[in-house]
């Protein structure tokens, strides 16, 4: 199982220009190889008999030319263009295969990163050893223990990071608790409400703070561009939606460990978060919630206990659905949040009673995966 853990690191003033400089060599070698990519494409439509560009022959031709024309690329550790086009050569991978769209260009700034490989860098106690740098201070220990992959050096809000992924064992974590199983609805007035009854607020960090966040966005629009000021403010800004990120991520990591502790089989469901965004009028406390992270979380937590988290499909009609009898409502408004139906008479939190389907959801899931003596295994365990 491939883990990533991120630790912030402690580097001085001159560490800290080398890494500048690496994460800059990156995304020139970027920037470079997608505009060859872009060349050499439109050379192959006017004359087919020339090869296709693909990322292995884009490596060796600037391999074959930095050290005449880019000479400066020599400073810092040769993965860093290297990977960087390896990640381009994905990029394109993926764009072909439709799942994600054509490859832009890097920006200073926003893509302020590089990637090292396993062979090129070490970690030992608290520090990290880069090529050409030499020993980084970082902030904790590597908390996961197997074979490191590689490492890759990021910059946020002005702060440098290093994620470091490790090939460990499974299972990584002790088994879940003998709890059963559970269903769990999300929503914005409960982030999220277990068929158990038990419903877990959100910190609403971005509605907590978004007074400062409107403060500095207007002081920031007031600079004058390319000043000191305004990397200034745009720096303060930054250092307020990174505070904000960590505020839900805590949140997020310790309702995902509780849940995933205590229950070895998790009902969700499949949001079109996308779509909901186009609410206007509750698109910031939807993605003040932060509900694919916390999907993100519980999929790959319940993974590491050696659990399911089974996720129901998009269509399915969860809250106008009676749990006791099956019958479904023809409509639901969004703000009814108790309704009673019409079929048995059962009075519901819309809610729970959603997260009591995702929970059936989960079970009927495992009848016909294991079969009847599978799933009660799976209850039993």
């Amino acid at each position: 199982m491939f883990v990533a853990h991120k630790i912030r690191l402690d580097p001085n003033n001159n560490q800290r220009t080398h890494l500048a400089r690496a994460a800059g060599t990156a995304r020139f070698a970027y920037n470079w190889a997608l505009a060859e990519w872009k060349r050499q494409y439109e050379a192959c439509q006017v004359d087919p008999a020339l090869n296709q560009p693909n990322e292995a022959a884009l490596r060796r031709q600037l391999n074959s030319i930095k050290r005449t024309q880019f000479p400066w690329m020599l400073d810092v550790t040769k993965c860093a263009p290297q990977m960087a086009i390896m990640q381009l050569g994905r990029a394109f991978s993926n764009f072909f295969a439709g799942r994600a769209d054509y490859p832009r260009f890097r920006r200073i700034g926003r893509d302020d990163r590089f990637t090292i490989s396993n062979n090129e860098f070490h970690v030992k106690n608290r520090c990290i050893r880069i090529p050409k740098l030499g020993w980084v201070r970082m902030r904790e220990e590597l908390r996961f223990t197997g074979h490191i992959v590689s490492a890759s050096v990021s910059r946020t809000a002005g702060h440098w990071y290093a994620s470091i992924t490790v090939n460990c064992p499974e299972p990584l974590l002790p088994y879940a608790e003998n709890q059963g199983v559970v269903g769990i609805d999300l929503g914005i007035t409960n982030l999220a409400t277990l068929s158990t009854g038990e419903k877990f607020n959100s910190p609403h960090a971005l509605r907590c703070l978004l007074g400062s966040v409107r403060r500095l966005s207007r002081a920031l629009s007031r600079k004058v561009k390319g000043s000191s000021n305004r990397a200034k403010a745009k720096l303060r800004l930054a250092k307020l939606y990174e505070r904000l990120a960590h505020i839900r991520q805590n949140s997020l990591h310790q309702l995902t460990s509780n849940l995933t502790r205590r229950f070895h089989m998790i009902g969700i469901e499949d949001l079109n978060v996308k779509g909901m965004l186009k609410n206007r009028r509750l698109a910031l406390a939807i993605s003040d919630m932060g509900f694919y992270e916390f999907r993100r979380q519980l999929e790959y937590k319940a993974a590491q206990r050696g659990s399911w988290a089974v996720v129901a499909d998009h269509w399915y009609p969860s809250s106008k659905t009676c749990s006791v009898c099956g019958y479904v409502a023809e409509t639901l408004a969004l703000a009814q949040r108790r309704w009673v139906c019409s079929n048995c008479g059962t009075p519901h939190d819309r809610d729970v009673n959603a997260a009591v389907n995702l929970k059936n959801v989960a079970v009927s899931s495992t009848v016909l995966a294991c079969g009847e003596e599978g799933a009660g295994l799976a209850q039993e365990r």
